[in-house]
């Protein structure tokens, strides 16, 4: 039998029953809808997960003191200090890999001007820190080398700062404020950039030279941490290598000590969160998956019931020469035209509820090829397993039993 004339015969079956096909159909729709629209939110969340990093700086690497424990030992109080100026001079002088490099000491406190105060953080750095963090200045200018060095008491404030000690709408720009009671010039303000993946907000910031932090802040000699930019995103695991055995060398580590710090990059970030990220649209792929196999059932339900319904015509068409191959392809037709027509109607759905959660949710979404095409795919595979064993019935029934069939 020819594939025009078995597609004919099975859309006429369809024709006859068409609300029992739809309601057939009605599991392998929301299936399918729900994979891809799944498929696209994981997607769209990863993808968005890498932007939000890399937009704090996609070639960033950072040390911070103490060994990589990761199994939750606390660490004792002197294995936070084995940072210093002397390890940030080595990685300045001896790198090949870094763009720019700068220590940091932070301290958190009250933020004051007039009447009003804010709680905040102040971050001890170099100008350097503004390239490495995709930072920029909106007003006034950033604190120079010179201020580092003469450890000047100059300081530039994220929006956030602005907004909540400068109610009246001053200008901030040569305003003295007070961090811990220490008098601080306002000589520029940060550009806004908002919360990142973290829920941060990175407008809430301060920005002082880390020797003015360190002598009148914290009265330490040792660094919190070291931020560097490699010089290009391909380079960041060498430049991390580099790092380490620049900072073993300045520590005198032999070959076989535990590394008193540790190196992290941006890309350790975004893998860590990817992964989160993938397993979660996995758990939901899997959960929207059941829908499938409850459609697939259903098909094989309502083919049972049709070779039961069309056995007097069963038999016809064999009494009539009709072969058992002939047969059991006309009903596995029928199963997959079920599967793929609601695959379709399905893929549509998809689409349509995913463009709905973008617009209503703002959800970051990506709507790949690949997931329209599995999708479509598992339709017909559904069609063809579900569908098998009833068609099988159908061909291997006795063509005078089924005339004899009531």
């Amino acid at each position: 039998m020819k594939a025009i004339n078995l597609l004919k015969i099975a859309w006429k079956a369809l024709q006859r029953n068409r609300l029992r096909a739809f309601l057939t159909m009605l599991g392998i729709i929301i299936g399918v809808a729900s994979v891809i629209a799944m498929l696209a939110i994981g997607e769209g969340s990863k993808q968005s997960i890498r932007n939000q990093i890399s937009s704090m700086g996609s070639n960033m690497l950072f040390v911070q003191p103490g060994s990589d424990n990761r199994g939750g030992v606390r660490q004792d109080f002197s294995q936070s200090q084995t940072l210093t100026l002397a390890d940030y001079k080595a990685l300045k002088e001896k790198n090949t890999t870094l763009t720019d490099i700068s220590p940091q000491v932070n301290g958190s406190g009250q933020v004051i001007f007039a009447n009003n105060n804010w709680p905040t953080s102040i971050h001890g750095v170099n100008p350097e820190y503004l390239n490495i963090r995709k930072l920029s200045v909106k007003d006034g200018s950033m604190f120079t080398d010179h201020d580092v060095l003469a450890a000047t008491k100059v300081v530039v404030i994220g929006q956030t700062v602005v907004e909540n000690i400068f109610k009246n709408g001053e200008d901030p720009i040569g305003k003295t404020i007070r961090f811990n009671k220490i008098p601080f010039k306002v000589i520029g303000v940060l550009a806004e950039k908002g919360q990142n993946t973290f829920g941060q907000d990175q407008d809430d910031i301060m920005l002082a030279p880390y020797t003015t932090v360190q002598k009148r802040i914290q009265a330490a000699t040792y660094l919190q941490s070291i931020s560097a930019s490699a010089k290009s995103e391909n380079i960041a695991a060498q430049a991390s290598e580099e790092m380490s055995s620049i900072l073993r060398a300045s520590h005198k580590l032999k070959s076989g000590d535990e590394n008193d710090f540790h190196v992290r990059s941006q890309e350790e970030l975004i893998s860590t969160f990817s992964a989160t990220s993938e397993i979660l649209t996995v758990l939901l792929v899997a959960i929207a998956s059941i829908s499938l196999v409850i459609g697939g059932i259903g098909i094989m339900n309502i083919m049972y019931v049709s070779v039961t319904e069309r056995t007097r015509e069963i038999g016809l068409r064999m009494a009539v020469g009709g072969r058992g191959r002939d047969i059991l392809l006309q009903f596995l037709v029928e199963a997959i035209l079920i599967s793929v027509t609601g695959g379709i109607i399905g893929v549509a759905l998809g689409i349509g509820s995913t463009l709905l959660v973008a617009s209503v949710m703002s959800w970051p979404t990506i709507i790949t090829m690949q997931s329209l095409v599995i999708s479509f795919t598992v339709c017909a595979i559904t069609g063809i397993f579900f569908g098998w064993y009833p068609a099988r019935k159908a061909a291997s029934l006795d063509p005078i039993v089924a005339l004899r069939y009531e």
